[in-house]
């Protein structure tokens, strides 16, 4: 049965698309049958991966919900070894579509059937804490929040707590917080060695763990994910990529994800 994982943060640009990209593959390239989820509007992480779905196809995660498509359909089996869901900007009519109750169990109604087929379904998330972001905290056992290494960033992340206390109340009491993710780290930065230990002090008085792996900059992430390459084989040299490799297997340290999947 696969562990779900969110990759999420209410503030934009911080990072989330690229995670769930590198995660994806990542986890792929150690032999883990892998879904990645593009639960955002906008469609980043599609494009990234080169999944993308023009509006006109009616094989997304939207077609999915609304039960206008198999998952068999729906599903792309890339050449790295990982599927994808893609999305595009339909998908921002479900919070117009879906009014009534239990519309926060959407995504998981979607996944529950197809999860014995993979070890780790990744879910990217829109920068909101709205009826998307929601249906993905249903799903999931554990969210991943990037941050950048500024104070604004941080900030969020006591909002973000309350929207999972809500969650856990309501429709997954089972959710954690697998870590809080530095990301666009500088150790040359007084800024960032600052943000690195503020981060881990408003973290524990939420109860939230704190990734030991920080992100460093680096465009190469940048530059694979237009030209929707593999990034951790197109920017094997660059720091940023080592560092992805090594939260995938601080995930597995940390016991979030199994070694046997």
């Amino acid at each position: 049965m696969a562990t779900v994982l969110c990759v999420s943060n209410q503030k934009g640009g911080v990072g989330k698309t690229t995670t769930s990209n590198a995660l994806t593959v990542g986890l792929a390239a150690r032999g883990l049958r892998v879904l990645a989820v593009d639960f955002d509007p906008q469609g980043n992480l599609s494009f990234g991966l080169g999944a993308q779905r023009p509006p006109e196809d009616p094989r997304t995660i939207y077609q999915l919900i609304k039960k206008e498509s198999s998952f068999e359909d729906a599903v792309q089996h890339m050449a790295g070894g990982y599927d994808v869901l893609a999305s595009n900007l339909l998908l921002s009519a479900l919070d117009i579509e879906f009014t009534g109750a239990g519309r926060e169990y959407l995504l998981r109604q979607v996944l529950t059937p197809v999860a014995a087929a993979y070890d780790v379904i990744l879910v990217d998330t829109p920068p909101d804490l709205g009826l998307l972001t929601i249906n993905a905290y249903t799903a999931s056992d554990y969210i991943i929040i990037p941050v950048l290494c500024d104070l604004y960033s941080l900030q969020g992340l006591i909002q973000l707590n309350s929207t999972l206390r809500q969650v856990r109340m309501r429709s997954n009491p089972g959710i954690q917080v697998a870590g809080v993710l530095l990301n666009r780290y500088s150790r040359r930065e007084t800024i960032s060695r600052a943000v690195s230990e503020t981060a881990g002090s408003i973290a524990r008085s939420l109860g939230m763990p704190v990734f030991d792996t920080v992100i460093h900059s680096g465009v190469a992430v940048t530059q694979a994910q237009v030209q929707q390459e593999n990034m951790l084989r197109a920017g094997r040299r660059s720091r940023a990529v080592s560092d992805y490799r090594q939260l995938v297997t601080e995930l597995f340290r940390r016991e979030v994800l199994k070694a046997d999947g």
